[in-house]
């Protein structure tokens, strides 16, 4: 099964579970492409719709794509209130789409899933002129001493594999994508804002969100039961619960003369 794909088994786990983004981003996405409520909006990889409820309590029309039927079914239930959200399952590759068509195109922790051919030519094709392409995500920082060094091992002896920087490093500023956006010729020359937060979790909590990432999902059920079962012991033997700090990152680029 492709990676991206793995959400929709665990859509409820994921809506309860996953963090949401800061405000001020939000605030920000809009001034910078100044929008209005009659501006279209395209999501790109809603899951079940955190950043687009966002969008939507601002009075934005929203059109959200997902390829997880379960996932847009725990969207549509989430947003029910705002008619002005629409949504449709499939990959952003496979929607036919209209040139020109939106104002603004987002995609908070999913743009790593759309092909690398299509991520900047595609957007761009989308946008309008003047448009913009915003694309944010959570990156989870190491827990502090000494719960990292007992995690630390953990992954050592369950899967080593998951040890390095999360996925989620590949929107840091020395990640792929920054570098990638910089160098398109799709897009002007972005603009990147940073907001450091943390979330409390306790060892249910934590495992729980560990049940939503893709990498934890495609391990063995055997592997991860026993991983999560000690990373959920040593919270516990560490008091029951931890700080976990984040930085979110959100770049911002406008659409570049004629595509």
């Amino acid at each position: 099964m492709e990676q991206r794909f793995t959400f929709d088994g665990v859509a409820t786990l994921y809506n309860a579970s996953r963090p949401l983004y800061p405000d001020a981003l939000f605030a920000d996405v809009i001034d910078f492409a100044r929008l209005e409520a009659k501006d279209r909006v395209l999501e790109i990889g809603c899951g079940t719709g955190q950043a687009t409820e966002s969008f939507a309590r601002r009075g934005l029309s929203v059109l959200a794509l997902d390829p997880g039927a379960e996932l847009i079914a725990v969207a549509q239930e989430r947003l029910a209130e705002f008619p002005r959200v629409r949504f449709e399952q499939t990959t952003f590759e496979a929607w036919p789409g209209e040139p020109e068509s939106f104002r603004l195109i987002f995609a908070a922790q999913s743009f790593h899933w759309v092909s690398p051919e299509l991520r900047f030519a595609r957007t761009a094709a989308l946008l309008a002129p003047e448009g913009t392409l915003a694309v944010f995500g959570n990156v989870p920082m190491k827990p502090e001493s000494p719960l990292s060094e007992k995690f630390a091992g953990i992954y050592a002896r369950h899967a080593p594999q998951l040890a390095g920087p999360p996925v989620e490093a590949w929107y840091l500023p020395d990640g792929p994508f920054a570098r990638e956006l910089k160098q398109s010729d799709h897009f002007e020359a972005p603009i990147h804002h940073h907001y450091s937060w943390g979330r409390s979790h306790t060892a249910q909590s934590y495992t729980d969100l560990l049940r939503t990432l893709s990498s934890y999902r495609l391990l063995s059920e055997d592997r991860r039961e026993a991983l999560l079962f000690e990373l959920a012991d040593a919270i516990n033997t560490h008091g029951g619960k931890f700080e976990l700090h984040y930085e979110t990152h959100l770049y911002l680029a406008r659409r570049a003369g004629a595509v």
